[in-house]
């Protein structure tokens, strides 16, 4: 008989939590006991998970008991304090917040580009920013050929980021728009999301940069090379589903738009969709039941030698999100880690 594990979802409740239940079951993650873990007034909410009901439990000190992995998707600050009571109690933990993902003791991982770090992991594994995880499986096959100086990206990020809230509100905002040709007061952000572009996402800090677009900085080099610069700007979208990326890319060496397509056409979880004489690229929607990274619009940067642009799709909430937890399970099985 194939062995089994006892798998945690902590945050099982919520939208990406909710999304990795249904991603362990939909890859046939070899789950035998299913323990869903939540905030105190979610305890005794049944769930199902491979045809069986499971109650969610408090996610606390105990939970984790007999747990091998604990997957996390509640917060910072409830993985600060939760995520080291479960290493001690016996699991690793793959954590979705931003935590840990600079903490120099914790590996920060995308299966398709650094599996190795999960080899020197000390019971907690980071799952990278949603925006970064996409941007890192394109960047990873063109560095390894041709090695990657300088990206520019500007990402079109989708209301789902924000989770439950940015769903309901930004169809509400738009409901309430059509109905009378205005928002009265934004529902998810400062400014109305509803048919408009907010450039804009977390906190700002030094520079004028915000929080969201120096964790793609400080990920990519964490992950792919720490010799990468990256200059980002980060945009939310009135989408429910699917960041979307304009990625400028310098290289040392010289690479044509066909050897770029070449590339990603070989590399793992990257899904090319490039026919512009027919108008097929990737676009948001086409990412709502996608698991694959898509890239699109790939062509010389007529303004740079070693220059390539390209357009690049991922659905945040799985390979943002929930998938790229549970590819970190399977990876940490595959290189008998657990």
């Amino acid at each position: 008989m194939a062995k089994t594990y006892t798998v945690a979802v902590v945050g099982a409740c919520g939208v990406v939590g909710t999304e990795m239940i249904s991603t362990l079951e939909r890859r046939k993650f070899p789950v035998g006991t299913f323990v869903p873990l939540d905030i105190a007034s979610q305890v005794g909410k049944e769930l199902t998970f491979n045809g069986k009901k499971w109650a969610v439990k408090e996610a606390k000190e105990g939970a984790f008991k007999g747990v091998d992995i604990a997957i996390f998707s509640a917060g910072g600050d409830a993985s600060a304090v939760l995520a080291p009571i479960a290493v001690k109690e016996g699991a690793i933990v793959v954590d979705n917040s931003s935590q840990w993902r600079m903490d120099p003791n914790c590996p920060l991982v995308v299966p398709e580009v650094n599996p190795q770090d999960l080899d020197w992991h000390k019971g907690i594994i980071a799952n990278p920013n949603c925006s970064t995880t996409q941007m890192v499986v394109v960047l990873k096959p063109i560095h390894d050929v041709a090695t990657i100086k300088r990206v520019v990206v500007s990402t079109y990020q989708a209301v789902s980021g924000s989770g439950k809230r940015g769903i309901d509100g930004l169809l509400k905002e738009a409901t309430e728009y059509l109905e009378t040709g205005k928002v009265a007061t934004p529902l998810i952000y400062k400014q109305q999301t509803a048919f408009n572009a907010i450039p804009h996402i977390d906190v700002f800090q030094e520079k004028g940069y915000t929080k969201e677009e120096y964790k793609m900085v400080y990920e990519t080099q964490k992950m792919v090379d720490k010799n990468i610069v990256v200059s980002p700007t980060c945009v939310r979208i009135p989408v429910w589903y699917g960041h979307s990326e304009s990625i400028n890319i310098e290289t040392e060496k010289k690479l044509t738009a066909q050897q770029v397509r070449d590339i990603l056409s070989k590399a793992p979880s990257i899904k090319v969709i490039d026919d512009v004489a027919n108008e097929i690229y990737p676009t948001p929607i086409m990412s709502n039941d996608e698991d694959l990274t898509m890239v699109g619009r790939i062509r010389e940067d007529v303004s740079l030698e070693n220059g390539i642009n390209l357009w690049c799709v991922s659905n945040n909430i799985r390979k943002g999100a929930a998938l790229n937890a549970v590819q970190i399970a399977e990876t940490l099985l595959e290189r008998k880690l657990v």
